[in-house]
């Protein structure tokens, strides 16, 4: 088989514009439009504390929820005494229990970040 000069240089100079256009467009910074959420952190505050509610009435364990990001404080009552998940004393329906929230307050973080 007789390779012919002017095929054989022609190749190379193809393949080499092509790895050189490759690497131009690997190397040309793209830019990045990131749809990322703001991250929102929970402190879970181990065990249980006695959860008030502001509208009177009466106080039951349950687990308090911090937002960091917010200052928010959260307390979701178990109906239990020390039970650390929700619990129905008489299961009438086939769902799982739930605890809905009750609103404890705030931690005002401003003003730790600002010194005052």
């Amino acid at each position: 088989m007789k390779i012919v000069r002017g095929a054989y240089t022609y190749t190379k100079v193809v393949l080499t514009v092509i790895a050189l256009l490759l690497a131009v467009l690997a190397m040309r910074p793209v830019p990045v439009a990131a749809q990322m959420e703001p991250t929102t952190t929970f402190y879970v505050e181990p065990g249980t504390s006695p959860i008030r509610n502001l509208n009177g009435g009466v106080p039951s364990d349950g687990k308090v929820v911090i937002n960091m990001s917010t200052g928010d404080v959260w307390g979701f009552p178990t109906h239990g005494a020390g039970a650390p998940y929700p619990v129905e004393a008489l299961p009438l329906s086939g769902r799982a229990p739930g605890s809905k929230p009750v609103y404890l307050g705030k931690f005002d973080f401003a003003s730790i970040r600002h010194g005052r």
